[in-house]
């Protein structure tokens, strides 16, 4: 827990009253979640973000480019490097109030030697990668950025398909928040969370530049 929110809340003089309305409320949360766990299925995209069941609707072309192109180049050299795990679209990651459906997240090879053939949920990842749209800017920008920062996720990158632009995120440990590495358009991006990936940030918008570093990738191996 962030240590500022703590000493904030220990300021108030009704702090042990606020325990135990917060107490009573997550336990109807709690309630809400283990409804959302027996409606979820493999065709919808569902996420339960403080209480509520949050349904996503159908992405556009170009954010599925973005997401599927950078997840082949993560998933081809994960593979390559027996470095982990990678997930897309419907990894259903279980935090400890909320359950997100990141659009990618990299799972360490240590966090990863645990998993089964028909897990469902999931822990914090290494490293998610979140493509912005419309209706999941402020999600993806508030409650999310946050969360992850808090469970300790390593790397958090925000992709914007209309600027073709990435935004990496670091973790800093001490703090649960994240510092703004790299905000760009072009040059290289290097990655913390999945030691030796390097790529052009435009071999995620443009087909060309994303079948040479493919190609660069494979030819490393």
């Amino acid at each position: 827990m962030n240590s500022k929110f703590l000493q904030t809340a220990l300021a108030m003089p009704d702090a042990a009253l606020f325990v135990v309305r917060l107490q009573n409320a997550l336990a109807e949360e709690r309630a809400k979640r283990l409804h959302f766990y027996e409606v979820i299925d493999e065709n919808t995209k569902m996420e339960f973000i403080n209480g509520e069941i949050v349904f996503h609707s159908p992405v556009m072309k170009r954010h599925n480019t973005a997401s599927g192109w950078l997840y082949k180049l993560i998933d081809t050299f994960a593979i390559i490097t027996k470095q982990g795990f990678v997930g897309i679209e419907k990894i259903l990651i279980s935090l400890t109030r909320n359950d997100y459906e990141p659009d990618i997240c990299y799972f360490n090879a240590e966090k990863a030697a645990s998993f089964t053939p028909k897990q469902m949920k999931f822990p914090a990842p290494n490293w998610i990668v979140e493509v912005l749209s419309k209706s999941t800017v402020e999600i993806d920008r508030g409650i999310k950025f946050r969360d992850y920062a808090a469970h300790g996720v390593l790397e958090y990158w925000i992709i914007d398909p209309d600027s073709e632009t990435i935004e990496q995120y670091r973790l800093i440990e001490e703090e649960d928040a994240y510092e703004l590495v790299l905000k760009a358009k072009e040059g290289m991006i290097h990655s913390f969370a999945l030691q030796g990936f390097s790529i052009p940030i435009r071999a995620v918008f443009d087909e060309q530049t994303n079948v040479e570093a493919l190609a660069a990738l494979m030819s490393a191996k």
